[in-house]
């Protein structure tokens, strides 16, 4: 994972996240969220970030075990690259090229597809994307607006339970929300177009941060 957000900004952007998410990836802690607890300068303020709050207090409590998250898929990876170098597709250069060395390659090159197809692909690329969305004025009803951009639906997307609303000027607020995409199914760019379409009420949509998972 790669993150490059300011510090101020990264925290919001994980509260959004962990609001949906207990963790970085998947259903327990991993090296990824080892890499963003370290990234945190601090712990923080549970009143300010309740939903950061509660993982950094989750991660917390590991103590030194945070430590050997981060090395987690070493043996993993180890493990894997035994296995493959265990499996001799074709055989011993001394063993005679006859038949039952024929059957025995066959067999074995059998079972390694059969071992790699079990395992099937990987998790799907994913990232965090946080974006700003200005309306008109301050006459703009945000909270309308705000279902009209969750309305938006793709495969591969999910919106953030709640944005929220950031001051602009003169009283004018703009909507702040997070969207989690696979990144083979969901382009970012489409989805700022299509927001762009809710011309009567949005005037710009920036990318305020852009996060990999």
């Amino acid at each position: 994972m790669s993150v490059s957000v300011p510090a101020a900004t990264l925290n919001i952007v994980l509260n959004g996240f962990f609001e949906d998410n207990s963790f970085v990836s998947g259903a327990e802690a991993t090296a990824a969220d080892a890499e963003i607890f370290n990234a945190l300068s601090a712990a923080p303020e549970a009143s300010v970030f309740p939903h950061l709050a509660r993982w950094h207090k989750h991660i917390t409590s590991k103590g030194d075990a945070i430590n050997s998250l981060k090395a987690a898929e070493a043996p993993v990876a180890a493990a894997a690259a035994e296995e493959d170098d265990d499996i001799d597709l074709f055989g011993s250069d001394d063993e005679d090229v006859d038949e039952e060395a024929e059957k025995l390659k066959a067999q074995r090159l059998a079972e390694y597809k059969a071992k790699k197809e079990a395992k099937g692909p990987g998790p799907a690329a994913k990232s965090m994307i946080t974006f700003e969305v200005k309306p008109w004025g301050e006459e703009t009803d945000l909270d309308e607006l705000e279902q009209m951009i969750k309305g938006i639906e793709m495969d591969g997307l999910v919106w953030a339970q709640k944005g929220q609303r950031i001051p602009v000027a003169f009283g004018i607020k703009k909507i702040q929300i997070n969207a989690t995409v696979e990144d083979a199914k969901v382009s970012t760019d489409d989805l700022s177009d299509l927001m762009m379409e809710f011309e009567d009420h949005v005037q710009s949509v920036d990318i305020a941060a852009f996060m990999k998972l």
